[in-house]
C-alpha cells in the first residue's frame, strides 16, 4: 500500500486520527514532527531557535523524503509541510494526500483548549487566535487544496466520535485491519 499522508491546519485532528486509525488496522503510524525531533535529535522549537526556519525546512524535506518511501505507512503531517517547496507535489506523486478539514469553530475550540502546548499561539489571546486562525488557513488552503482526497475531522472530540470516523477511514481508503 502506498503512503497515505494526513494533512491540516493545527488541531486537525492529524495526530489524533493517526494514531487511532494505527491502533486498528495494519499499518504504521509516523508523526513527522516526531519523526523530525528523533533523527536530529532534538526538538523541533530548538531546531527553529539555533538553526532557523530554513534549517528545519531543509530537515523537513529530507525527512518527509524518507518516510514517502516506506510502503504501508500512514504520515501525519505538520501544518506547514504542504505549504513549502514541492512538499505537497512529492506527496502527490508517492501516496494519497488527505486533507483533513475541521469547521473553524472546532479548530478555535481546540487550539484555544490546547495552546499552552503550542508556542505559535501560547500568547494569543482568543480574538487573537481566532484572527490568526482565519489568516493562515486562507493562506495555506493554496496549498491544502491540492490534496487529494478530503476528509471531514470535526468530530473527534471523544472516544466515540475517533470510533466512528476512524470506521469512516478504514472503509473509504480500504485500510487493511489488523487480524
Amino acid at each position: 500500500m502506498k503512503a497515505i499522508f494526513l494533512i491540516g491546519y493545527m488541531g486537525s485532528g492529524k495526530s489524533t486520527l493517526g494514531k487511532a486509525l494505527a491502533q486498528r488496522c495494519d499499518i504504521r503510524f509516523i508523526d513527522l514532527d516526531d519523526y523530525i525531533e528523533e533523527r536530529a535529535g532534538k526538538k523541533i522549537r530548538e531546531i527553529f531557535a539555533e538553526d532557523g526556519e530554513a534549517a528545519f525546512r531543509d530537515l523537513e524535506r529530507r525527512m518527509l523524503l524518507e518516510v514517502s518511501d516506506m510502503d504501508n505507512v500512514l504520515v501525519a503531517c505538520g501544518g506547514g509541510t504542504p505549504c513549502f517547496g514541492d512538499n505537497m507535489e512529492l506527496m502527490n506523486s508517492r501516496g494519497i494526500t488527505v486533507l483533513l478539514q475541521t469547521s473553524h469553530e472546532r479548530l478555535f475550540e481546540r487550539l484555544k483548549r490546547g495552546r499552552h502546548k503550542r508556542p505559535l499561539i501560547a500568547s494569543l489571546t482568543d480574538e487573537e487566535l481566532d484572527g490568526f486562525i482565519t489568516e493562515q488557513l486562507a493562506r495555506r488552503m493554496v496549498h491544502y487544496g491540492k490534496s487529494a482526497e478530503v476528509f471531514d475531522s470535526t468530530l473527534l472530540e471523544d472516544e466515540n466520535q475517533v470510533e466512528t470516523k476512524c470506521e469512516a477511514f478504514i472503509d473509504r481508503f480500504n485500510l487493511p485491519r489488523k487480524k
